[in-house]
């Protein structure tokens, strides 16, 4: 059993690790245990041959009630051992009461107790990419864990209605696609300002003819609003629009997509999209886009990175990031995707 991250984007960096693990016990049966609003990762992937969906309740009742269904689960499986990348107590927990035979996580939140394998957080492993920290969890065990970049397997039936999406709004298949994604469900201070996004949204359509879908959860419907109010060119306004499984195959289709630290990011990155990431109050090195094409615009601001939801003074990190030089970074990227292709 795996338990996920709850995060979009935390749940792309922990597939190298579920790879890994596949690898290291390739006749064994992987069941992932996650929230609703990220099966769709887990649903067409070769590693994972089961999941298990912790639904979120309202109401302590509720809550208790789905966590003793969900326990039930697991214990009928009757699994030998327990993966958990989420660091919570309510994991381990879980997979204590759940009667896994052996239990493997982090020795966070005071749940050592429910842990037969504790993994102690190093100053080394707090420093490193967060594909490297889930991957840091097999190491400990002794596993083979070999460093890679994430990769999505997008289901076919999600693809076709991606393009069926697309043709309806009257993007055709040879039409050079720029995706943005201007939100970040962490807190508004990750978040460029959206007249920004639409600035370099202009330009794209000007100078490259490019066709804009602006994407993001129900959550970003606003934002994605205020990006095609602010564009003078047409721009497809997707936010709040599609499934996570119809926003995988969207972002499929396009050829560049300049985004925020957010989920988007890493799906984009994760699909071997070439992607501008801008980054203001995270660490880039934590929690930068891992793929093929990406590149990162961030100024060295002296407060930063401070992982703080929203800024407390200037928010001078994301300010300072000027759409022109973004633009550089598109026009950079481009060339090289171009490229890549033709090689």
């Amino acid at each position: 059993m795996v338990r996920a991250t709850n995060w979009v984007g935390d749940v792309v960096m922990t597939l190298p690790a579920l790879e890994a693990i596949k690898a290291n016990f390739p006749k064994s049966s992987i069941t992932v245990v996650a929230k609703p609003w990220v099966v769709p990762i887990f649903e067409n992937h070769p590693a994972v041959d089961n999941i298990i969906i912790f639904k979120k309740e309202e109401g302590f009742r509720n809550v208790i009630k789905e966590g003793f269904r969900v326990i039930k689960l697991i214990r009928k499986e009757k699994f030998d051992l327990a993966i958990l990348f989420q660091n919570a107590i309510e994991a381990a927990l879980m997979a204590w009461l759940g009667a896994c035979k052996y239990r493997l996580g982090y020795n966070t939140d005071g749940r050592g107790i429910f842990l037969t394998h504790r993994v102690t957080r190093t100053s080394g492993i707090m420093k490193a990419h967060q594909v490297e920290y889930y991957l840091s969890i097999l190491r400990a065990a002794g596993w083979e864990a070999k460093s890679h970049d994430p990769v999505l397997y997008p289901a076919q039936e999600h693809l076709k209605r991606a393009r069926d999406i697309l043709s309806i709004n009257d993007i055709k298949s040879d039409s050079f696609i720029l995706g943005l994604g201007p939100g970040a469900m962490f807190g508004d201070a990750k978040r460029w300002p959206p007249e920004r996004f639409a600035r370099i949204g202009d330009m794209a359509a000007a100078r490259w003819n490019a066709k804009i879908l602006i994407m993001g959860s129900n959550k970003e419907t606003g934002i994605g609003e205020i990006v095609e109010q602010n564009m003078t060119a047409q721009a497809i306004n997707l936010a709040g629009k599609t499934s996570l499984a119809e926003a995988v195959g969207i972002i499929k289709q396009c050829h560049l997509f300049v985004t925020n630290d957010s989920g988007l990011m890493h799906i984009a990155a994760s699909l071997g999209i070439p992607v501008v990431a801008i980054f203001g109050p995270t660490d880039s090195v934590a929690t930068g886009p891992r793929g093929p094409i990406t590149r990162i615009v961030k100024h060295e601001i002296k407060c930063a990175p401070c992982l703080k939801q929203t800024c407390p003074t200037d928010h001078i990190c994301m300010l300072s990031v000027k759409p022109e030089e973004v633009w550089d970074v598109m026009a950079e990227l481009r060339d090289c995707a171009k490229t890549s292709l033709q090689s």
